[in-house]
């Protein structure tokens, strides 16, 4: 019965977080230039200059930018959020007998609905701009179970600013560092072309062993421990965000 209650209630909630995003199809626009603008500025202005042992920069660079894609999208949850805090709906939804969490589960849900819409936007102009790859079904799919995670682990640390910023400003602001962290992974260049200290951090952070994996999942490589850490990294921090933005949110409605 309780089950029921809360996915119906998360269905409801959620169609209206999409009518919202329908009636401002500019954030998913906002989203995806950014990403766009830095492939076609890495790919023509400085691909010809790095060497990465690849045929074609867009392919190697892609991976990469899909994170950025995701990471530049997450703000937009983190925004919602706090409107929604500040504009009083989450004290006017408590007043009603709808399950609590589901508040919360169609901002997230939400929010992965509009990420996958602009990550298929900059695949299509990453297309037009010479990507190619002779993945198969099974590939895509597991490329699409990767960003989806991923999507979801930086949604719920999204949450946590998104409930508890003083400011518009604060709550989007936490985004800035996860869209800068893949320029330190193999996101752009080869790990082995950075300074020691460097190249350890890239080496051992998350964006590498998802870039790794999603890459190596689009040239047909075998895809060795980095799909197994990738995973690894994507459900600890999903894990660790949502008990921290459960706890909040508990916090804020007490």
């Amino acid at each position: 019965m309780m089950s029921k209650h809360f996915f119906s209630d998360t269905t409801a909630l959620l169609g209206r977080s999409l009518r919202h995003i329908a009636r401002s199809p500019d954030t998913i626009i906002t989203t995806t230039i950014m990403p766009i603008a830095m492939m076609l500025m890495f790919v023509y202005v400085f691909g010809g200059a790095i060497n990465t042992g690849s045929d074609s920069y867009v392919n190697y660079m892609l991976p990469g930018i899909l994170l950025i894609t995701v990471a530049s999208g997450i703000a937009y949850t983190a925004f919602r959020l706090f409107l929604d805090m500040k504009g009083g709906i989450f004290e006017r939804f408590q007043s009603m007998p709808i399950a609590r969490s589901s508040v919360l589960w169609a901002h997230v849900l939400t929010s992965l609905v509009a990420n996958l819409i602009s990550l298929v936007v900059v695949v299509l102009v990453a297309l037009l701009m010479g990507f190619r790859t002779a993945a198969g079904a099974g590939a895509w799919l597991a490329v699409a179970g990767i960003l989806i995670l991923f999507t979801l682990a930086l949604t719920w640390i999204a949450v946590i600013p998104g409930l508890s910023a003083k400011s518009v400003e604060g709550a989007s602001a936490f985004s800035y560092p996860l869209i800068f962290l893949p320029f330190l992974s193999s996101a752009f260049v080869p790990t082995d072309t950075m300074p020691g200290p460097v190249r350890a951090f890239a080496e051992h952070q998350p964006v590498t062993s998802i870039v790794n994996a999603v890459r190596d999942l689009f040239t047909q490589q075998p895809v060795g421990a980095d799909l197994w850490i990738a995973l690894a990294w994507c459900a600890g921090i999903l894990i660790v965000a949502y008990l921290f933005a459960m706890n909040t949110y508990r916090r804020k409605i007490s």
